[in-house]
């Protein structure tokens, strides 16, 4: 018979959950496994809230198995180490993000390429190599093999620097795959949440000319005086659309909701890309003659590496980027959800789990 997940394995760890697709979020006394020779045991102190998080929670993408613990993108010190840890000492700043695991021995593993492993495990929401539930962050302890735990710079704070594990990541992979951080290139960046808020910083570190691209006038004031946005263009009134025509060498959607692409490809000169990176849940239109007319690109990405995160990592903290945070107590966390629903968040809220998460 099945054990329970408090039974399950040796460490006794507690965190909050959702139990089915209302996606209410409530106390959840669990088990994490004890470390392994190359595991390394963390005590989480921050936690970022994903947008991925409340698609999980409230399973719209349709594969979610309950009980679920979200969170991939928090943060901690290290408590324990497994025998053949050698990167890692007691005490140090650490974060983990989307990926707890990965088979590490297919053609993207090889290549370093572990987001891309079709074996790869999440922090939450999968089956790990011993056939157990992966929990995520919104608790007080993990316990993760150490090749997916990322070394956090020590000029990087802890709270605003969680979401760059996923949000800072996203962004980030794409534009050095993509070829866009050539200093002087005009980036536009579609939609200003989690992601889009961090795209800008990191866009601005490349010596980019960005603007924000938004449906919401409000956003304005805080994409040119609080991020540094170069412009902002209210993607709701087409005479502005249309003085923008043909202007950006790259635009960056992160836009999770159903949306028209032709307008974005639009924007973009000759040789333009555009990146998606929301994840809508209904496929979107792709016009194909501006792609044919204008010899343009439409790609994807999905996080990084775990050698490119560490070095996002490295370029935020030389950069001083982190996410602009409201931090949360882990009791707010179903309010929480109900504003990131309406996008009523500047521009991530962030768990102190440490500061208050209590049995």
């Amino acid at each position: 018979m099945a054990k329970s997940p408090q039974e399950e394995h040796p460490q006794k760890a507690f965190g909050w959950a959702a139990r089915d697709p209302s996606g209410i979020l409530s106390p959840f006394h669990f088990s994490r496994r004890e470390n392994s020779p190359d595991d390394v045991t963390v005590r989480v102190l921050f936690c970022g809230v994903c947008h991925t998080d409340l698609h999980s929670i409230k399973n719209d993408w349709g594969f979610t198995k309950y009980p679920i613990i979200p969170g991939h993108e928090f943060t901690g010190i290290v408590t324990k180490l497994g025998k053949n840890v050698k990167k890692f000492k007691l005490g140090d700043k650490v974060g983990v993000g989307v990926m707890v695991g990965s088979c590490r021995s297919c053609e993207s593993c090889k290549q370093g390429l572990e987001n891309y492993c079709p074996k790869m495990m999440f922090a939450y929401n999968s089956i790990y190599h011993d056939g157990t539930k992966n929990y995520g962050g919104y608790s007080n302890m993990v316990v993760v093999d150490q090749h997916f735990v990322l070394r956090f710079p020590d000029n990087l704070p802890l709270a605003a620097g969680a979401p760059l594990l996923c949000a800072g990541i996203t962004v980030y992979s794409p534009m050095k795959y993509y070829g866009m951080t050539q200093a002087g290139k005009h980036l536009g960046v579609s939609g200003l949440g989690g992601l889009g808020h961090v795209a800008v910083k990191i866009g601005k570190a490349f010596g980019l000319k960005v603007t924000v691209i938004s449906a919401s006038p409000n956003k304005k004031d805080d994409a040119i005086k609080r991020l540094g946005s170069d412009a902002f263009l209210l993607s709701t009134d087409p005479a502005k659309m249309k003085a923008a025509l043909g202007t950006m060498d790259y635009i960056i959607d992160t836009v999770a909701a159903v949306h028209p692409l032709g307008p974005l490809l639009g924007l973009l000169k000759v040789n333009g890309k555009l990146i998606t990176l929301g994840l809508p849940e209904k496929p979107l239109d792709l016009p194909i003659f501006p792609l044919v007319l204008g010899r343009k690109l439409v790609g994807g990405s999905n996080i990084g590496s775990m050698k490119e995160t560490q070095e996002m990592l490295e370029f935020c903290a030389k950069h001083n980027i982190t996410a602009d945070i409201e931090m949360i107590r882990m009791d707010y966390i179903n309010t929480a959800m109900e504003r990131l629903a309406k996008s009523d968040v500047r521009y991530r809220f962030v768990i102190d789990v440490a500061g208050s998460l209590s049995e």
